[in-house]
């Protein structure tokens, strides 16, 4: 597998406390196993800003805005306002099938699927409370696709995409929860991380950044 790598442009902010980049579809965030045990996007953060730390991450296949800390105090200052959910995180996404309804929320707990990890499912008995919002930007009858705007209240493992799977509206290209005849329907995830609003922790300004999906 070819590295991806880091250009200029997707470099939007950088302060004495966080960087905030627009992350590639196909790049980890942070280093896995074997192949992808070099070259995620935390390792060529840190190759240019040494004290580079994890906030948060999206996953490999989802592109967007993703926030690194700088030192070990800015970590746990924006660890913290992850934690209590004082971060506005906005996604974009293409499903498959035409949605009924214009806005609402899916409020379905999750927990691992361990004997199919990394995959989450719907466990109503003992998975963690899991909220997404939803509205509808616009339908596509001749693609039989609809276009939304997700809010992820909560912040679970995969959670906007066995959400939507669940409701009977899987992502375009997702090949881990699409069923299989769908799941080679777009080269890459359909799914974006566009808006991130987060209160900045030394000035308590409110910082806001956009970066619109290429789909």
């Amino acid at each position: 597998m070819a590295m991806i790598t880091i250009n200029d442009d997707a470099w939007l902010h950088v302060d004495d406390t966080c960087c905030v980049l627009n992350k590639p579809a196909g790049l980890p965030s942070v280093p896995g196993l074997g192949e992808l045990a070099h070259g995620s996007l935390a390792q060529q953060v840190q190759q240019r800003y040494a004290d580079a730390r994890v906030v948060h991450r999206l996953d490999m296949a989802t592109s967007g805005l993703i926030l690194m800390a700088r030192g070990a105090d800015w970590q746990r200052a924006y660890s913290r306002l992850f934690a209590e959910r004082r971060v506005q995180k906005r996604y974009l996404a293409v499903v498959h099938g035409l949605l009924a309804q214009d806005e609402g929320q899916i409020d379905l707990p999750l927990i691992a699927d361990w004997p199919n990890r990394p995959k989450q499912k719907v466990d109503t008995v003992t998975g963690k409370s899991s909220l997404t919002l939803f509205r509808v930007l616009s339908r596509d009858p001749s693609t039989y696709r609809t276009r939304l705007e997700l809010q992820p209240v909560t912040g679970r493992s995969h959670q906007l995409r066995v959400h939507l799977q669940a409701i009977g509206h899987p992502i375009v290209g997702d090949r881990l929860y699409a069923p299989f005849h769908l799941q080679n329907e777009s080269h890459r995830l359909l799914l974006h991380s566009q808006a991130l609003s987060v209160l900045h922790p030394h000035t308590t300004h409110t910082m806001l950044w956009r970066a619109d999906p290429d789909f």
